[in-house]
């Protein structure tokens, strides 16, 4: 339970810590408006992304996902049709199709394309996911990661289900789904080591996951008249589950070093794609799987995305550190953070 609310939280914590410092990809500049290192939340210049809103405020992902959360916590399961009504009747009626409108102050590619189809041109939810390769889903979604944490086949299915709301591309939803694993797994205690694609790729060969399995247990290659291995499901390959092993390894290997740690955003990439996004969460969560505050603030000073990747780190080692992990200044600085910790608590006491 302290796990999962630690990965909410996490998740919420590191999207307050982006808003104000977002979307610099001079980090000259970020640092001459920010000064030479972020560590706590702040307020948007009036002229940027989110300009208007105030210093621990969350951003429209932010905002989504705890609409997510609280139609979580008020069915205990997770209901469709229940979290896109709430996206019908309190998100779609306030935008525009507009990237500077809307809650949190900016509105991203994926949802502004998910409101054409749905408002204007009065597509079906299940019509409306559209070819952005960004982490929205992910950012969202997270909470059904914790909330089936037990039941990875569930995860997956959730999960996938949900990202295609909004984004279409199966080689998006296959990373989305293994973030979402890989965070299950956190949840469960497992921590964020080059073991922890193993453990997914045991559940690929059991069938409970849906990606297919192109080779025999430990990657070994296929023999002479071995068949072609039964596909678990949609995704073509297991990739998106080996990815974090990779990554966890080089975070630990002694002669591979990034410094100082919020360059990694340099070796991945500062754009908001997930194949830039989750490779650089991952490396935080696995270097610094214990000391949540140096995992978000450098996931924040590396500029960029700073948002995506803070809130996607933040879930990461949120689950590896637990509530009692994250400093009680976070929660204090977040607005509504005692309503939003609640909520994160409600969660946990329905995980499975």
């Amino acid at each position: 339970m302290d796990r999962v609310s630690g990965a909410v939280m996490g998740a919420l914590i590191g999207d307050a810590l982006g808003l104000g410092c977002h979307w610099y990809y001079d980090l000259n500049a970020m640092r001459r408006d920010y000064g030479p290192w972020v560590s706590d939340y702040t307020t948007p210049r009036p002229d940027r992304y989110h300009g208007g809103m105030r210093a621990g405020q969350l951003s429209q992902s932010g905002l989504i996902l705890v609409m997510l959360l609280e139609s979580l916590v008020a069915h205990g399961e997770y209901h469709e049709d229940d979290f896109t009504r709430r996206l019908d009747e309190n998100l779609f009626p306030l935008l525009d199709g507009t990237p500077a409108q809307g809650p949190g102050g900016y509105t991203s590619q994926s949802i502004r394309e998910a409101w054409r189809r749905r408002v204007q041109q009065k597509k079906s939810w299940g019509e409306t996911g559209g070819h952005a390769d960004t982490t929205e889903a992910a950012e969202r979604a997270l909470v059904l990661a914790v909330r089936y944490a037990g039941q990875p086949q569930r995860v997956a299915e959730s999960v996938s289900s949900n990202c295609l709301l909004t984004q279409s591309d199966e080689a998006i939803v296959s990373m989305t789904t293994a973030y979402c694993l890989v965070l299950s797994r956190l949840v469960l205690g497992e921590p964020l080591t080059p073991d922890i694609s193993d453990t997914l790729m045991r559940l690929v060969h059991d069938g409970a996951i849906p990606f297919h399995a192109v080779t025999g247990s430990n990657l070994a290659p296929p023999r002479p008249g071995d068949p072609d291995p039964p596909r678990a499901g949609r995704f073509s390959s297991p990739d998106a589950l080996l990815t974090p092993a990779y990554v966890a390894r080089a975070a630990v290997d002694p002669d591979i070093r990034i410094e100082p740690a919020w360059k990694v955003a340099q070796v991945y990439g500062l754009p908001c794609a997930i194949y830039h996004q989750l490779p650089a969460a991952y490396y935080l969560a696995a270097r610094f799987r214990g000391d949540f505050e140096s995992a978000v603030l450098h996931a924040i000073n590396g500029g960029g995305q700073n948002m995506a990747r803070a809130m996607l780190t933040g879930a990461l080692v949120g689950a590896q550190v637990g509530l009692e992990g994250i400093p009680q200044r976070f929660i204090d600085g977040l607005e509504g953070g005692a309503e939003l910790l609640t909520l994160a608590q409600k969660l946990a006491g329905q995980t499975e």
